[in-house]
């Protein structure tokens, strides 16, 4: 095994707070001396079909684990994700279906092992031990929290305060996900500062089932690509990991400049000698960071795809907004009806997939984001005639060609 002094260093990157941080240092040290791995856990609800970055921080944490040679089980909230963690919302989550929950299962598991190591990692679903549970178990596991300390945390402190409804099913899922601690004896939990109330629900649960209490390590929300809100597909500031390699290199490039080192640190496996190389390399000015970036997207895009297709978005980029050229691929659209004659240039946008809505259309055009054959338009009024050949863009990466 890694030495104790490297261990910490490479756990400690990125992160925000390890609970308590002696407790891990005494785990480390029976680990080395034992020989004995590290069970290092992290839960994951998968009520969406998607992954993007921001959800890849708390896998790579979970990666640079492997590599230090400690087991991973990732555990597929099948049965929690059913209610939805009530984190940051102010109103009760719709509860989705098993059917819905599976197939969003299935999603992530193909997602997430771009990341994690396949032969070194158990995936489980929670539902093996939480379905079976009969209604005695769920009472016992409920007399060993207060609702004075449910009620600490601060979206239900705050639903409560200002008279939002909160369902008793929801109170439940704290206690279901510590209890999940209880279940595989976690050393380690991971999640994101969004998590802190459920991994600390985990070590309390541990102690009062009669374990040694897990470890909670928070890692920070990433931001999306504005540079400032969480990252998030319902603000559109997000790159996706299933994203074709143009798209995800040209996301990357368009990443605020001193958000560069973050994003290294938290999304890819440079390592910590590289990292601090590239960060004093910006700050003295020996490393432009436009090439910087460009580095950062490379790796993104090999992570998710391989080094091969990162050189050809990158080729395609150079090409496109270097050297002004158009992409070696643009989708057509063929109108038909009245988009034939004279056609609101919004609905024919939307029509065309590049938009979702003639609102997004307008803005786009007012912001002068959009030109036809080369020629920006700023009227968000104007009509076109849709001739063959004519190419439309959208922002730096959306093309469309007109067929007839």
């Amino acid at each position: 095994m890694v030495d104790l002094d490297k261990q910490l260093e490479i756990i400690k990157r990125g992160t925000i707070e390890i609970i308590p941080e002696a407790e891990l240092t005494d785990k480390l040290k029976s680990s080395i001396k034992e020989g004995r791995p590290l069970t290092i856990k992290l839960g994951l609800d998968p009520t969406a079909p998607d992954i993007h970055l921001g959800h890849t921080v708390v896998l790579q944490k979970l990666r640079q684990f492997q590599d230090l040679g400690h087991q991973v089980i990732l555990i597929l909230g099948d049965f929690t994700a059913r209610i939805g963690d009530p984190t940051g919302k102010s109103e009760t989550r719709k509860q989705l279906t098993e059917e819905q929950v599976l197939e969003n299962a299935r999603t992530y598991e193909r997602q997430i092992f771009k990341i994690l190591d396949r032969a070194k990692t158990r995936v489980v679903f929670n539902s093996q031990w939480l379905a079976p549970l009969n209604f005695t178990q769920v009472i016992e596991l409920a007399a060993k929290y207060t609702l004075a300390r449910i009620m600490e945390r601060d979206d239900f402190a705050k639903r409560y305060k200002e008279g939002l409804p909160i369902s008793i099913h929801e109170l439940f899922y704290p206690l279901m996900q510590g209890y999940d601690s209880v279940e595989l004896k976690a050393d380690v939990e991971i999640g994101g500062t969004d998590q802190k109330f459920n991994l600390l629900m985990g070590r309390t649960l541990q102690k009062e089932y009669g374990y040694e209490p897990q470890i909670a390590i928070t890692m920070p929300i990433l931001e999306g690509l504005d540079g400032v809100h969480k990252m998030s597909k319902s603000l559109g500031n997000y790159i996706g990991i299933d994203e074709p390699p143009r798209e995800m290199y040209g996301k990357t490039m368009s990443l605020p400049d001193d958000m560069m080192v973050r994003y290294f640190e938290l999304v890819t496996a440079v390592s910590l000698e590289e990292l601090r190389s590239i960060d004093k390399g910006l700050k003295s000015g020996d490393l432009h960071p436009r090439d910087v970036k460009m580095r950062l997207a490379r790796e993104i895009v090999t992570q998710y795809h391989d080094s091969g297709q990162a050189r050809a978005a990158e080729e395609e980029f150079i090409r496109m907004f270097q050297q002004k050229d158009l992409p070696d691929e643009i989708p057509e659209f063929k109108p038909a009806g009245d988009m034939l004659d004279t056609v609101w240039l919004p609905k024919l946008m939307v029509a065309a997939g590049s938009v979702s809505s003639t609102s997004e259309a307008r803005r786009l055009i007012q912001q002068g984001a959009v030109k036809v054959d080369g020629i920006r338009v700023d009227d968000p009024n104007i009509n076109i005639k849709p001739s063959a050949g004519m190419i439309i863009q959208v922002g730096k990466r959306k093309f469309f060609k007109i067929v007839i």
